[in-house]
């Protein structure tokens, strides 16, 4: 295993787009809608990430299910953003299930969605048992799921096998802003896996983004590391420039890492002498 080169490089880089469930998308910049001040400041970061996908979760925000409050719906319309359902919140796979089976309820038919079945609500660590259970329970029943997990390769080559349409390991832990804690397992599972790879949760701040980029990773996803920067906005205008420069990086190529062995960057033969001048 190497992280010198590029492992998977599109046939036309200049095409270069995330592929998730049958469908293209320019941005691999993908944002949460929780934990900002109100749904304007939520357009307004979502619309500054360039993100096209945005995940919301089903109990804890209104799109739709209160009749007299404000919803989602109105600040970033279907119409323009494909939306991800997702299942914060839920401690076990018959939740899980429920949960999703009414976000499609809600937004007429929809089956894209995102699974996350938590350990503890201290941690938010993933329960990759219950996660695998809900996983094959939606398959099943038609849904796309794309799943968050642990960053252990086995897990995410068990979830990839019960047909899930993307990966979504952890970096660290949710809300931690921790950074990527274990780079040689990500690298594992972009290896191993036919579908996307995407990183959620744990990104704190663009470099962590632009990291995970240039390992290989399909996409990022994150909210608390746009949410709770001190200018929501323009941190959102920073991840969407780190995931492009990442994956500009990862498709380029980078150089050798060598040690102990220095290449100038200039030539060395030729160079006008101290007797010669």
């Amino acid at each position: 295993m190497t992280l010198n080169a590029p492992t998977r490089l599109p046939e036309n880089a200049a095409a270069d787009s995330l592929v998730i469930a049958g469908r293209s998308y320019s941005s691999r910049l993908l944002v949460g809608t929780g934990k900002y001040k109100d749904f304007d400041e939520t357009r307004r970061a979502v619309e500054a990430s360039g993100a096209e996908i945005v995940t919301v979760a089903i109990r804890r925000t209104n799109i739709g299910q209160n009749k007299n409050e404000p919803s989602l719906l109105d600040a970033l319309p279907p119409s323009r953003f494909t939306y991800l359902p997702n299942t914060a919140g839920c401690f076990t796979a018959d939740d899980a299930v429920r949960t999703l089976r009414l976000a499609r309820e809600l937004l007429d038919g929809h089956d894209l969605v995102k699974l996350e079945v938590l350990a503890d609500p201290q941690t938010l660590f993933p329960n990759v048992i219950e996660t695998i259970s809900a996983a094959q329970t939606l398959v099943r029943d038609g849904f796309k799921v794309m799943v968050y997990t642990s960053d252990d390769p086995l897990i995410a080559k068990r979830l990839e096998e019960a047909g899930c349409c993307a990966i979504m390991p952890l970096a660290s832990l949710i809300g931690s802003g921790m950074g990527i804690l274990n780079p040689w397992n990500l690298q594992l599972i972009i290896e191993s896996a036919k579908v996307p790879v995407l990183v959620d949760a744990g990104v704190g701040t663009a470099s962590d983004a632009a990291v995970a980029m240039e390992l290989g990773c399909d996409g990022v996803l994150m909210n608390t590391a746009i949410a709770k920067a001190q200018n929501p906005v323009l941190m959102a205008q920073a991840m969407r420039k780190a995931v492009q420069a990442g994956r500009e990086a990862f498709l380029a190529g980078r150089m050798p890492k060598k040690l102990y062995s220095a290449t100038p960057s200039s030539p060395t033969a030729g160079l006008i002498s101290a007797k010669s001048a």
